[in-house]
């Protein structure tokens, strides 16, 4: 060992070199070989190929949907589609009734499922992440979610109409509301989940209380994805006919009367569509063309309004 004057060690590491077989082995291993790149690509872009293709296939289908009801909803847009009401057969009428009972009853059920599935969204977020009560609310909360439309109009029928005797208004408005609060909750509690923690230790690090700190920071920072939840409830629930084929039926004249059945667009709609008679059919595509609509303005001012929050 060779030492310094001091009788310190100078000895320093040796660099060694591999032998040839296990630089070849690192290099293999490092390096793919040209038939691996080559069945790596092959293999890429047979994945991008049916992307497209599915992609396209779903296009396909939605551009000939919306060029079905611009072709045929387009004409029968008139002003007396929005003044007169449903006609019988071979008369001149419009829709008024039943864009009026659709607002009514689409606003009303939004009004009531919006609260109550906001505040259970809340619950189960910043409350009852790891409780069996939210666990069990959030498992109720998927089945509503996944359940068809027509169960919640037969179950609305069963509990209020056929208790009380006769189709309404209300009833429609209750079914609507069952379809809006599940989908209103699992926006709400996700919207809130994706808030940081650093963001409610902060506020709390302050002395803020737990309910301050939910509606100053947590339902604040996330209001845009809660908006963006209560948009989609709204287009969805635009056009559900079945719920309100059991609840609120229709009526041929002007009613906005919760206590009576009122006239909607959705099941005005399949009234109209499947009669023999032509004017009917026309009213009925120009109502298909209003909700089209309607649903399409309402996913896009959502997506706008998601898509700006997170830009922002």
């Amino acid at each position: 060992m060779n030492t310094n004057v001091a009788g310190m060690s100078t000895d320093r590491p040796v660099a060694t070199s591999l032998p040839p077989e296990a630089s070849r082995r690192g290099a293999a291993t490092a390096i793919p070989d040209a038939g691996l790149r080559r069945r790596r690509k092959i293999v890429n872009k047979f994945a991008l190929t049916l992307s497209l293709m599915a992609m396209s296939f779903g296009l396909f289908w939605l551009i000939w949907i919306l060029l079905t009801v611009l072709q045929y909803g387009i004409g029968g847009l008139s002003p007396t589609l929005f003044t007169q009401m449903t006609p019988p057969p071979g008369s001149a009428g419009g829709l008024a009734n039943a864009i009026a009972g659709s607002f009514v009853m689409v606003g009303m059920a939004t009004l009531i499922g919006t609260p109550i599935g906001m505040f259970c969204g809340i619950y189960l977020a910043e409350y009852g992440r790891h409780t069996w009560l939210g666990s069990a609310t959030r498992f109720i909360n998927d089945i509503l979610l996944s359940a068809p439309s027509i169960v919640i109009g037969l179950f609305v029928y069963t509990i209020y109409v056929a208790q009380i005797g006769k189709f309404s208004g209300m009833a429609g408005v209750i079914a609507l509301a069952l379809i809006v609060i599940p989908v209103v909750v699992r926006t709400t509690e996700n919207m809130l989940l994706l808030v940081p923690n650093t963001l409610r230790e902060a506020a709390f690090a302050v002395g803020a209380p737990r309910w301050k700190v939910i509606t100053k920071v947590t339902v604040r920072a996330s209001t845009a994805g809660i908006v963006t939840g209560v948009l989609l409830a709204v287009a969805r629930i635009s056009g559900e006919t079945a719920p309100l084929l059991f609840t609120a039926l229709s009526n041929q004249f002007w009613s906005l009367s919760l206590n009576d059945p009122m006239a909607n667009l959705p099941v005005t709609i399949f009234k109209f569509a499947m009669s023999p008679f032509k004017d009917w059919q026309q009213l009925a595509w120009a109502g298909v063309f209003l909700i089209t609509l309607g649903v399409l303005g309402l996913n896009v001012a959502a997506r706008l309004m998601f898509h700006r929050k997170i830009s922002g």
